[in-house]
Formats: C-alpha cells, structure tokens, sequence
C-alpha cells in the first residue's frame, strides 16, 4: 500500500542520516586529524590559543563570542570541525588586526578612570549605595567614550579601562566625564573621578589589552587628584596642543613605571588660564 511505502520511505531515510552522523562523528573524533588540526592551527597567522583560555576568547566583539562558544563544543569530547572552526577566527581575527585594528603594530591609548577615595566611602555607606552610585556613575563616564570614539575595554567596579585610536579624543572624553561625575549627588555625597591616559602599543588579546603600556596607564590614573586628567610623555606627544594646557607634574611617582616617566596634567585650551 502506498502508505506503508511511504512509511518504509521514511524510516529508511531516518536510518541512513543516523549512519551518516555517526559516521560524520567518529571522522570529527579521529586521534589523528585532530593532531593535523591543531598542527595546522600552530602554523596560521594569529593568536593560536584562541579559545584555548578565557583571555584569548574575552570581550563581546563576534569573533570572540563566536570563539567562546565554539570552545565550548570541545568541552565535551575533542572535535576536528571545533580546531577548524577556531582556526578560521583565528586567521579572521589576524587579517582584521593587521589592517589596523588589533594588536602590536596599531597605536592606542589606552584610558583608566576611577574615583577618588572611593573604597573609604564605600565601606560606611553600604551595599545598596554603592550599587546606586556605581550605577550613575557608569551612566555619567560611558557616554562621553563611546562620543569620542573609545570603547569600554572592561569595568573595574568603582572605574573603567578604555582604549581610543587618538589621545586627544581620551582627553576631551576623560574631562567630560570628570564634569559629569562631579554633578552627582548621593544623598549628599559628591563623588570625585580620576584620570590618566598612556599612548602605546599593547597587545590585544581577545576583547582585552595586556602589557607594560596597560600597566603605565593605570598606574598614571592612580597619581592624579579629584578631577585632574593625566597623561603620559608618550601620550601628549600625539597630542594637538593648541586644544589643551598642559602642566608638567614634578613630583610623580608610579610603581612598576619607568623611572624616567615624566607625566602632564591636561586642561582644555577653552577651560580658561
């Protein structure tokens, strides 16, 4: 009957993609093609790790998700269209930087930011205080980076890390939300941001940036005063002048930096003498 053959049809048909995955499957598994995969993954252009530990594969840009979730197919059992799949990103990801926006030859600077005397605060005025103030907070530092042109690498509770493709947009965007810090009010109390900035060429490393640049930056940040933008020697020499004062700080000291570091405090050229 027509229906019963149709029935056979299908169950035929069912069995023959179930052989098929199987055998697809054990091909993915085999000792041997995985040892090539990963072979040929060792001599592509980029970041062969990639997906292989949580900084190769952290940040939101898709290659990174993409390499996250792919990693975490291989969670379960070792997969040759996993190493493929990795390998492929892997060289994407290396094309895309070497055309200038990714790591070693490309120049950013690199931005940190946090705010003055927080921790003291912080530990008297409670959890839900500090949840609401972090949260303006954050609504008063994003928006001048993302106008400029920076992004938000990642947050460090009471600050951020950011990087931009020039020093004079970090600058401006670090004045703008020191202003819009300043005009919080917590329930009386005024919450101080600081910043600093470096100019140089760290590595990237999936959505994140590592290296002595990362590390000068920070440290920069952590010399400046309530309001007060700092920045690096290697900074302000990519810096258009005529828009900034500049005042070098004499006495600056930054553990792990460079000891002959020498560190400005910046002002808008607008913001009077």
């Amino acid at each position: 009957m027509p229906g019963e053959d149709d029935e056979n049809g299908a169950v035929t048909e069912r069995e023959a993609r179930t052989k098929l995955g199987r055998r697809a499957q054990r091909v993915d598994s085999q000792p041997r093609l995985l040892t090539v995969a990963r072979i040929a993954r060792g001599l592509l252009p980029g970041d062969s790790r990639l997906g292989g530990d949580p900084l190769s594969s952290s940040g939101d840009e898709p290659s990174s998700v993409l390499a996250r979730r792919l990693a975490a197919l291989g969670e379960e059992r070792p997969s040759v269209a996993r190493e493929l799949g990795l390998g492929a990103l892997q060289v994407w990801q290396a094309l895309s930087e070497a055309q200038g926006r990714g790591r070693g030859p490309v120049e950013v600077t690199i931005l940190f930011t946090d705010l003055v005397d927080f921790s003291k605060w912080a530990l008297d005025a409670g959890d839900d205080a500090v949840l609401a103030l972090l949260r303006e907070v954050a609504h008063a530092t994003e928006p001048p980076i993302e106008d400029r042109g920076g992004r938000v690498v990642k947050r460090l509770g009471d600050g951020i890390m950011a990087a931009f493709p020039e020093p004079d947009d970090a600058v401006h965007a670090a004045h703008a939300a020191c202003a819009e810090v300043a005009r919080v009010d917590l329930g009386g109390y005024r919450p101080q941001l600081r910043a600093g900035l470096h100019s140089g060429r760290p590595r990237k490393v999936g959505g994140d940036y590592v290296g002595v640049d990362v590390n000068i930056a920070a440290r920069v940040a952590e010399g400046a005063k309530g309001g007060e933008v700092l920045v690096s020697q290697a900074a302000r020499d990519h810096l258009d002048e005529t828009g900034f004062r500049v005042r070098r700080r004499r006495r600056f000291r930054g553990k792990g930096t460079p000891q002959d570091l020498e560190v400005y405090a910046v002002e808008p050229a607008e913001s009077g003498p």
